[in-house]
């Protein structure tokens, strides 16, 4: 039963903290044009993969199903955001 209930939570965990991995670059740009909060953010997007910090300042990096989004957070606010994607150069 605890086995159950563990695996379970560790599901639902998974699934809460991966929003931004089903989408694309561009959809996670798109969705993001007007969050100007860190609150606003993790509603949006969940918790990012990776958090960088340096003081007050932060990276907050979301992984895409074809790239990554970065945002700079000074503080409480979202300041700027930069993409990339993974498509092979020519």
């Amino acid at each position: 039963m605890i086995k159950r209930l563990l695996g379970t939570a560790c599901a639902a965990m998974l699934l809460l903290t991966m929003p931004a991995c089903e989408d694309s670059t561009a959809e996670v740009v798109s969705k993001t044009k007007d969050v100007d909060t860190v609150e606003q953010l993790k509603k949006t997007l969940g918790d990012p993969a990776d958090i960088a910090k340096a003081g007050p300042l932060a990276k907050w990096t979301y992984k895409t199903k074809d790239g990554t989004v970065t945002f700079l957070i000074a503080g409480e606010k979202v300041t700027t955001s930069m993409a990339s994607t993974d498509e092979p150069e020519e």
